[in-house]
């Protein structure tokens, strides 16, 4: 249990070191992904917010709202995706990538599960 202890307070003070850089790195995140026909591009920032759209006038070529939408969608799906493996990797040195995946999914089970994976195992003494 002490050892688990000083493993904690280590990834603690590493964290209160780290992590104010790493936050900077990771907020400053944008990625434009386009989409299959190019026709659309979208960017994201960190928290996969919209921060542009840009649509190429030959959308009005074909008169298929629908296909539109669906193209815009998947397109800022494919960037919230890649943002979000950029803040995985930025804090891969402080926090395992599974944990930080379930942080940004706000999987709270799978991170206090986690986390008492990593915990010793209480051993119960008869009296």
């Amino acid at each position: 249990m002490r050892a688990y202890a000083e493993e904690l307070r280590a990834t603690f003070m590493r964290l209160q070191e780290e992590a104010p850089a790493l936050h900077e790195k990771a907020r400053a995140v944008q990625v434009t992904e386009k989409s299959r026909d190019g026709l659309v591009a979208a960017t994201v920032g960190a928290n996969g917010d919209l921060i542009r759209l840009d649509l190429d006038p030959r959308i009005y070529r074909r008169q298929d709202a629908r296909g539109l939408a669906d193209a815009i969608t998947r397109t800022i799906h494919a960037a919230v995706a890649k943002a979000q493996d950029r803040v995985v990797e930025i804090f891969a040195p402080l926090i395992p990538a599974e944990r930080m995946r379930a942080h940004i999914d706000g999987d709270l089970d799978a991170v206090l599960e986690q986390m008492s994976m990593q915990m010793p195992k209480r051993t119960t003494e008869s009296p």
